[in-house]
């Protein structure tokens, strides 16, 4: 059978920036094509980034992406790269849309295209759009008509973009109708825990369906909320991984692959055909020639992490590309001595450098002496750069101008905390970092203008109990690496307390963290309702609590900054639900 060397390029492009993206494509084809690959792909909507969200909307952005792919393929030519077939992701619009109401301004379209000796040789769009979770494709897209196939060096290479894989019928039902001999797909599947196992199993299936290989490239970084871990693979047609990319970092994943001839039958093609779910089959051709016999390199099979590896790498690299992409080069957080804020430093210290960390203890009357110790402690393990602030008089003197008791004057410290961090943070330009977890969140356990302000929040989708088994982690692995573990063991093992009045403790307020974080996982993750949690064997009075403490807090997520996505359901671009709503589950 005919030869092929593809590559897998597993960049991490920036929203907005298509001359940086295409300088990107160019650098990584010239690497492929300096290791021989004959075809090289690149993640779905590699030149805008992804996703664009209402940039889609705007006919001027739209065009940039446009002028961008055609000036893209005369430069992949002009500096010697025009033999290599390049299939790259980009914004284009539909030309035979007519408007209507309900179509998206400018019919935009998340499409793809195969690029060859300085011509955009065909170009298709996305069918199945995704409309659940963190997408919302049906408000910025319309659907593509076509399944894309380009014959390279004599293999027929149908092309699909990432939902189209998830979806059954639509090109991958197309696939086998046109006999392609590998199924190439471009993809931008945010990160979240297990899923690259629900991948590959997926990758598996629908090559088993189309009858071909599979070969499968992701992106990798952050942007905003979401973090694309890579994960790139191939699969022959049997199932099998042939190769697979590591997880949160760029990688070329070069393999080759035998792969059938494609038919010299034209009516046995099927160009022009309307086949599975209305698509219709383009054809176009770079080199009916296959390529002379090679010797193959060996395939490259990356090892995977575990879970808490995977949990910690992907808080890392969204913070990174967060500061990064956003021309933050420090950030700024507040060092109480508890584990979240502890976690969250060592997050910060591996995503931005410990040089570029600023920690600041902002010790009150009520906070002990083991609490300030360990915010100290903290802050040398990691070799950040630390401050104490002590808020009291501060607090007093607010006080003495305004009565307030209670929680009002707990919220108060809260507050003062607050507004130091941002003082520092506009008299310095560090982005400052808020350290509640989810659990807290979900429950409103936090102070509006207070621990809650920040632009970034790390671990604002982990809950309490994953942030101990991640600090927990964390620590284990630095001991593994032979370096200082980041968090002080006391931390991890003293009761949780906010320390806003005496002898105050987490568990005053809240359930112990296992049983709430329990309860949440349903309400939050599974949307179960009141008396299906019940029946799973929880206290009835105390879930009418978590829920009523779950449904009160809306207008407090809804201030929240944003932090990067970990599980199923975050809150944010996954749960959205209305701030002012008198449905209560109990």
């Amino acid at each position: 059978m005919p030869q092929l060397r593809i590559a897998l390029s597993q960049l991490n492009p920036t929203v907005g920036d298509l001359t940086r993206n295409a300088d990107l494509v160019v650098a990584w084809t010239r690497r492929a094509a300096a290791k021989g690959a004959h075809l090289v792909a690149f993640p779905e909507m590699v030149l805008t980034g992804y996703p664009v969200e209402d940039l889609a909307l705007r006919a001027s952005f739209v065009e940039a992406s446009r002028r961008t792919l055609d000036a893209l393929a005369l430069r992949l030519a002009a500096e010697g790269l025009g033999d290599t077939t390049v299939v790259v992701g980009y914004l284009d619009r539909c030309d035979t849309s007519t408007p209507r109401l309900g179509l998206p301004a400018g019919a935009p379209q998340n499409a793809a295209a195969v690029l060859h000796d300085g011509r955009v040789v065909v170009r298709t769009a996305k069918h199945h759009l995704p409309n659940y979770g963190v997408f919302d494709e049906a408000r910025y897209f319309v659907p593509g008509d076509t399944l894309a196939v380009v014959r390279v060096h004599g293999i027929d290479v149908a092309l699909a973009i990432c939902e189209d894989l998830w979806q059954d019928g639509g090109p991958v039902a197309a696939v086998r109708a046109a006999g392609a001999g590998l199924l190439m797909v471009v993809n931008g599947s945010p990160y979240e825990l297990a899923k690259d196992d629900v991948r590959l199993d997926l990758a598996r299936r629908r090559a088993s369906e189309a009858g071909c290989a599979l070969a499968y490239v992701n992106m990798v970084g952050g942007q905003d909320e979401l973090v694309f871990e890579g994960d790139s693979l191939v699969v022959g047609y049997d199932g099998r991984l042939v190769a697979r990319a590591p997880q949160f970092e760029e990688a070329l994943l070069i393999t080759d692959l035998e792969l059938p001839a494609a038919s010299t039958d034209e009516s046995a093609y099927n160009a022009g055909d309307v086949v599975a779910d209305g698509l219709t089959i383009v054809q176009a051709t770079v080199s009916e020639t296959p390529v002379p016999p090679y010797e193959p390199l060996a395939p490259t099979v990356a090892d995977h992490l575990s879970d808490d590896a995977e949990i910690y790498s992907a808080t890392v690299v969204g913070l990174r590309d967060y500061a990064a992409k956003n021309g933050f080069k420090s950030v700024v957080l507040g060092l109480s001595g508890g584990i979240d804020s502890a976690l969250v430093a060592a997050i910060a210290a591996d995503a931005v450098g410990a040089e570029n960390v600023y920690g600041i203890s902002m010790p009150s009357k009520y906070s002990s002496d083991h609490s300030k110790d360990d915010a100290a402690d903290t802050a040398e393990r990691i070799g950040l750069n630390y401050r104490q602030v002590p808020i009291a008089p501060m607090v007093d003197a607010y006080l003495d101008a305004v009565h307030l008791t209670g929680v009002a004057e707990e919220n108060l410290q809260a507050r003062v905390r607050g507004t130091t961090l941002m003082g520092v943070s506009n008299q310095d330009g560090h982005l400052v970092l808020a350290t509640g977890n989810k659990s807290e969140l979900a429950c409103g356990y936090s102070t509006l203008y207070g621990d809650a302000v920040g632009g970034f929040a790390p671990v604002k989708d982990l809950p309490k109990t994953v942030v101990w088994r991640i600090a927990r982690w964390r620590n284990e692995e630095a001991l593994r690496r032979g370096t200082v573990p980041p968090i002080p063991e006391n931390s991890i093992t003293k009761p949780p307390s906010a320390e806003l009045r005496p002898d105050q403790k987490d568990s005053d307020s809240l359930p112990d963290y296992e049983i709430l974080d329990d309860i949440l996982d349903d309400y939050v993750e599974l949307d179960m309702g009141r008396d299906e949690i019940v029946a799973a064997g929880f206290d009835p009075d105390l879930v009418d609590r978590v829920l009523k403490l779950v449904d009160s807090a809306e207008y407090k997520r809804r201030q929240y900054p944003p932090g990067t996505k970990i599980s199923l359901k975050a809150f944010g671009r996954d749960r959205r639900l209305p701030i002012t709503n008198r449905w209560r589950e109990s």
